[in-house]
């Protein structure tokens, strides 16, 4: 912090060296952001949805939403739709897939709801050249497939994301909602700004993310996807796009992010508090993972050295966000005290106001992509401020809990160590009859290194 004191015109100034460095780190991404610039339609694809495109959608408990999703999906004119639920499921979900495209959606199911499980069992039935995961209530522009298949024509790309917007669940947004998407709008300029710089980013999102289809068959793959443990006897279920991302990093594949209107999804958030069980699942799931990416595979050090300083940053981010308010804490201690021992001749009231001043206006300004088009939301800005330092402490917690594995925000996630074991005992599924460890093992053997695979079909 940097203060003036003079006993006519005493100012307090909310900005030393920690707020320098943040806000000139800010600049940078919001730079590149600008500079970045997503990958146009080709004239002649190489890869076409109706041919080679197979949308992956592991869920237990779809509603009506899904219906809105599905239509959204088709729209992309896919070849084909696979669902894949536990086996309670298969009825309703049955219905919904019926009510909407019987010919083009498959409901297939596994014995335990195990959202890695069901995403391995999706690629073992998987017949194209591209895999779409998307989440249940994702919403597509009607572009999105096109623009996310264009990255696919440099074939050293192995996964393809894409920018998000909230989509409110009732009439208008909660505090909830708008907080998820003052989160998303900064994601946004995170991921296109690091594409940008060197060409990475932290995390292909799970709400919609495309893969190449010889990367996942791999069996090497799919038995570490569905065997990931934290610190060797912790299993995980959630984190499943994280995985998937630092597998192309050490498998020597590119990824790309398409930010730009043309595919970007909508997608609801936890409309109350529940949102924050998202936020921890989500906050536990980046520690273990970037803690994995820097001391452990160590590849991002070389292969993208601006995303792992960016993880490097957020490593300390809380505890540089935390030392503000404490540090202000000190300042109006001193301020009550009297000169003669020690204290400032700053008023307490001036140090407190400034600072409120200060975050106001600076939270507002890194706001302002999303205020743009929202205006009405700057009313949740104070809200935003309490939830950073709310997070903070949250991320500290997080990363003092990380051996706890749970879904947090769904019941009737299965025990993933219960789920695999029956997996490789070789439980059939009821909608194909045949053992997982049959489809696996049948599995051709792919090479993995991408400049020596013939990719696609040649048009």
């Amino acid at each position: 912090m940097l203060y003036l004191t003079r006993d006519d015109f005493p100012i307090f100034v909310p900005f030393g060296v920690i707020g320098f460095y943040r806000y000139l780190w800010y600049l940078i991404r919001i730079s590149a952001s600008f500079a970045y610039r997503p990958v146009p339609l080709p004239e002649s694809p190489t890869y076409i949805a109706s041919e080679d495109v197979t949308i992956i959608v592991p869920t237990i408990d779809a509603g009506e939403e899904f219906k809105e999703a599905a239509h959204s999906w088709l729209v992309g004119k896919p070849k084909e739709i696979i669902i894949i639920t536990e086996e309670k499921m298969l009825a309703p979900l049955q219905d919904l897939a019926n009510a909407v495209d019987p010919e083009r959606i498959r409901v297939l199911t596994v014995p335990y709801a195990n959202k890695r499980l069901q995403m391995s069992h999706g690629i073992k039935n998987t017949t194209t050249d591209i895999i779409v995961f998307a989440d249940d209530d994702a919403i597509w522009p009607p572009t999105l497939l096109p623009y996310v298949l264009a990255c696919f024509e440099d074939q050293k790309v192995g996964g393809v994301g894409t920018s998000q917007r909230v989509k409110p669940v009732g009439n208008g947004m909660t505090v909830w909602e708008v907080l998820a998407a003052f989160r998303l709008t900064i994601r946004n300029i995170e991921i296109s700004s690091s594409t940008h710089i060197d060409g990475g980013l932290p995390c292909l999102s799970g709400r919609t993310a495309a893969y190449r289809t010889v990367i996942l068959k791999d069996p090497e793959f799919l038995h570490g996807f569905t065997h990931d443990y934290w610190l060797g006897k912790y299993q995980l279920n959630s984190g499943d796009d994280k995985f998937l991302t630092r597998w192309m990093v050490s498998h020597g594949w590119s990824t790309y992010v398409q930010c730009c209107k043309e595919a970007e999804l909508l997608s609801t958030m936890k409309p109350n508090w529940r949102f924050l069980k998202q936020v921890l699942r989500w906050t536990r799931n980046t520690w273990r993972s970037d803690l994995r990416s820097l001391f452990m595979e160590r590849h991002v050090w070389t292969i993208h050295p601006y995303v792992a300083y960016a993880m490097v940053d957020k490593l300390f981010n809380p505890f540089t966000l935390l030392s503000g308010p404490a540090l202000v804490g000190y300042i109006v201690y001193k301020s009550t005290l009297p000169t003669e021992s020690g204290g400032f001749h700053l008023p307490w009231w001036n140090v407190i106001l400034s600072y409120i001043v200060w975050l106001s206006a600076t939270r507002t300004a890194k706001l302002l992509p999303h205020l743009w088009g929202r205006p009405q939301d700057i009313i949740h800005v104070p809200a935003f401020i309490l939830f950073g330092y709310y997070f903070a402490v949250m991320k500290i917690y997080a990363l003092f809990t990380l051996h706890e594995t749970g879904w947090g925000t769904r019941a009737g996630i299965g025990d993933p160590t219960a789920a695999t074991a029956a997996a490789d005992r070789g439980v059939t599924d009821d909608k194909m009859r045949q053992p997982y460890h049959d489809l696996g093992s049948s599995l051709p053997q792919y090479p993995q290194q991408p400049m020596e695979m013939q990719i696609g079909r040649a048009r």
